[in-house]
């Protein structure tokens, strides 16, 4: 045989094994935990000095710790929808924090693809997709608040009906959770757990946008408010760094001060925001502690993820999200599933939030989804394959909340080496980075003579991403 055929045959024999492999296997349930504005280096896991996350760190111990995990938009409700489609944001039309209730009743979510292979589905936290608190298709069981909710005695709508809930938000939802696992089934369950943690406590306004209440807004669990007291936070190198050669970030703006030393988030708001993170993991835990007590914890796919970045005051940027560098599109991804999973494994291929709802739907034995962009990250539980992506699209639409991020609209490309992004109404703004010789972002390279081909090359390679139309039906499992 020859050397070609050989290759050709293994491949194949591999790929049927694969098959054969997951189609022995029982169905496993699902958790999915999205964990709102949790930064990829908030947690013991990544690294960080003092965060005390033993929960979370035992999914990256026992599992998958993704390193190249982004969204492909920074901003909740957008990415919240590409993680539940599989679809970037351009194709679902959830574009903004907005007001979106009706068409967040349309997704094409892998919640209903689940439902309708036999799962028992259920859905708890925050949705943000619009005010309407009523159940979205797909799910047998919906706890759900309106808009953004709040922290402390949240007013939550349980199956369409209005459920008293007195306590803290985090510990709220985990008791529903740890309930929703206790409920007698014959079938798997899919479960998706949506903390409000660790966002601020907001108030929602009848257009759409919210309001912070109190100041700093992040209010951590009763028993927590002492922790880390006085702890330093870790900081990046483009910490309280003016932006210099960032004319979109440059500008002046009314009655809003320019970036550096003076706009950084305050210490004690990361603190606070770690201390909600706590509360988080303390009900990953009694999570575990049920699944264990029934013997399905290694029949249960857990799955830890953030919906975006967040700026602790790299680039003198605090309290935000929105924009296309790392502190904002870089997510933690941490998967649990011993028979899938090989313990420790530490995968570098470049995943996107778009990849999660595929990557569930191939792991329960579920129909592909079609028409998506994403595609099934199981590939890189093992290795990367040789034609896995070496790039992707990040994009934004400007909203109403963030001042600085007005008329900052984007489209931008990613690649293994460089970042090039394009803003959509300021013009001669644009940025060009070298993320191997610049990881911080500080020099933007658009100008560069010496960068003018790799400008070209990255425009092109944007301009290409762009016109990719969404694809018409998957070939098999993507």
């Amino acid at each position: 045989m020859k050397p070609a055929a050989r290759s050709w045959f293994a491949a194949f024999a591999a790929l049927l094994l694969a098959s054969a492999t997951l189609a022995a296997e029982p169905r496993p349930n699902i958790l999915l935990v999205v964990v709102d504005d949790l930064r990829f280096d908030d947690f013991g896991a990544a690294g960080h000095p003092f965060a005390r996350t033993t929960h979370l760190d035992r999914v990256a111990r026992e599992g998958a710790q993704f390193k190249n995990f982004f969204a492909v938009t920074p901003l909740c409700s957008p990415s919240r929808a590409n993680i539940l489609t599989g679809l970037e944001t351009r194709h679902h039309g959830i574009l903004d924090n907005t007001e979106r209730s009706p068409l967040s009743h349309r997704l094409p979510t892998f919640a209903r693809t689940l439902q309708a292979a036999g799962y028992h589905t259920g859905f708890i936290g925050k949705w943000h997709m619009g005010n309407d608190p009523t159940p979205r298709p797909g799910f047998d069981y919906w706890v759900g608040m309106k808009g953004q909710g709040e922290v402390k005695d949240p007013e939550l709508f349980e199956n369409g009906k209005l459920a008293s809930a007195p306590g803290y938000v985090t510990d709220i939802f985990t008791q529903r959770a740890v309930s929703f696992i206790q409920q007698p089934r014959t079938a798997p369950f899919l479960l998706m757990l949506s903390h409000k943690a660790l966002h601020p406590n907001n108030r929602q306004q009848a257009d759409g946008t919210s309001v912070r209440i109190g100041e700093g807004g992040f209010i951590p669990a009763e028993r927590h408010k002492a922790l880390y007291a006085d702890a330093r936070p870790p900081r990046r190198g483009n910490y309280a760094v003016p932006p210099q050669g960032k004319p979109a970030l440059e500008r002046p703006l009314p009655g809003l001060p320019p970036l550096g030393p003076d706009t950084v988030t305050p210490d004690e708001t990361i603190r606070d925001r770690l201390r909600m993170l706590a509360a988080v993991d303390e009900g990953l835990g009694q999570i575990f502690a049920e699944l264990e007590k029934q013997g399905t914890l290694n029949q249960t796919v857990v799955m830890v993820i953030g919906d975006n970045g967040y700026f602790y005051g790299e680039h003198g940027l605090s309290q935000e999200r929105r924009l296309a560098y790392e502190e904002s599109i870089r997510l933690p991804l941490l998967v649990r599933y011993p028979p899938r999973v090989k313990a420790g494994t530490e995968p570098t291929g470049m995943a996107l939030t778009t990849d999660l709802a595929p990557t569930l739907v191939e792991l329960a034995g579920a129909p592909a989804l079609p028409d998506i962009d994403g595609r099934s990250l199981l590939p890189l539980f093992s290795r990367t394959p040789a034609n896995w992506r070496s790039s992707f699209l990040v994009e934004y639409t400007t909203d109403r909340v963030f001042p600085r991020t007005v008329n900052m609209g984007y489209d931008a490309v990613r690649t293994e080496r460089y970042k090039f992004i394009r803003y959509r109404d300021l013009a001669g703004m644009n940025e060009l980075y070298d993320l191997q010789q610049d990881p911080f972002e500080l020099t933007n390279l658009i100008g560069s003579p010496a960068a003018a081909g790799l400008r070209q090359q990255m425009e092109a390679e944007l301009g290409r991403l762009l016109a990719s139309p969404r694809p018409a039906a998957p070939p098999g499992r993507r």
